[in-house]
């Protein structure tokens, strides 16, 4: 079986931050005179050009080396089932040579990012339980 560059800490934070991510919205209009407590605060979950979870994602991605960040394209092609663990270095080298100039940006056109990631790491025997119980 091969390994992986990144830990799986990294992969496991990454896929909570995804999820964070995929639970928000469309920016939606409100009308003026919108009042915060009549609209349940539901702004918060929309999405915006400062949103600091997307700028928190992109960020630690920035600060992965190349082999991580291969790694994290082939997690989400395993995950997604485009090629099997046998394929690995295929997946992975290919996935990288596409998308080195803008791995964040490939990664968070994904919507289903995270869960790509959790099946990725799967298939590797791996999971996030011991990471999310850490987080409680």
């Amino acid at each position: 079986m091969p390994e992986l560059s990144i830990s799986s800490e990294k992969v496991c934070f990454l896929i909570v931050k995804a999820r964070e991510f995929d639970v928000q919205d469309v920016d939606t209009e409100l009308e003026d005179g919108a009042n915060a407590s009549d609209d349940r605060m539901i702004d918060v979950l929309e999405e915006s050009s400062d949103n600091p979870v997307e700028q928190e994602i992109r960020i630690f991605i920035a600060e992965m080396d190349d082999e991580e960040k291969a790694d994290l394209i082939g997690l989400v092609r395993l995950g997604r089932a485009d090629g099997t663990i046998d394929e690995w270095d295929d997946m992975r080298s290919e996935g990288f040579r596409e998308h080195a100039g803008n791995v964040a940006a490939y990664l968070m056109g994904e919507p289903l990012l995270g869960d790509y990631l959790e099946e990725g790491l799967a298939q590797f025997g791996l999971s996030c339980t011991e990471f999310e119980i850490g987080r409680l």
